[in-house]
């Protein structure tokens, strides 16, 4: 069985997401998505992030048909404390978004524990962070 990783914030889950966890799916047999903690988001978004708490976004991924499991992981702000945290779950392949601002961490963390990084593409003008100023929240 092939496992696919992903991670992030997936607030306000939008079709930019869908989009990614589709793709993501397609490249295996089952996701696994990595939630990052509220604290986490507050510290790299802002005091006014996240909208929705962690348990919230975990329950919003779960009903989402190509998610499989989905891991609430703790506040880390190290690269080793990612890198042993993804090391855990021995994925076959991490599944990034095209332009993630940590790309080639990501694509190293993945070549350093054998597995394959493969990009998706974003689509266009689709964020979190433009639907939140676009709802007056950021």
């Amino acid at each position: 069985m092939n496992t696919i990783l992903v991670g992030g914030c997936f607030d306000l889950i939008h079709i930019g997401h869908i989009y990614f966890l589709e793709k993501a799916k397609r490249l295996g047999d089952k996701l696994v998505v990595l939630l990052e903690s509220d604290e986490t988001i507050k510290r790299i978004k802002g005091d006014h992030r996240p909208i929705h708490t962690q348990e919230q976004r975990k329950k919003m991924l779960l009903a989402i048909r190509f998610v499989d499991e989905v891991i609430s992981i703790p506040p880390l702000k190290t690269d080793e404390e990612y890198f042993n945290l993804i090391q855990k779950f021995h994925p076959d392949i991490i599944a990034v978004t095209e332009g993630d601002p940590i790309l080639e961490k990501k694509q190293k963390q993945a070549e350093l524990i054998g597995a394959t990084a493969v990009i998706i593409p974003r689509i266009p003008n689709i964020s979190t962070t433009s639907l939140a100023k676009a709802l007056e929240v950021e």
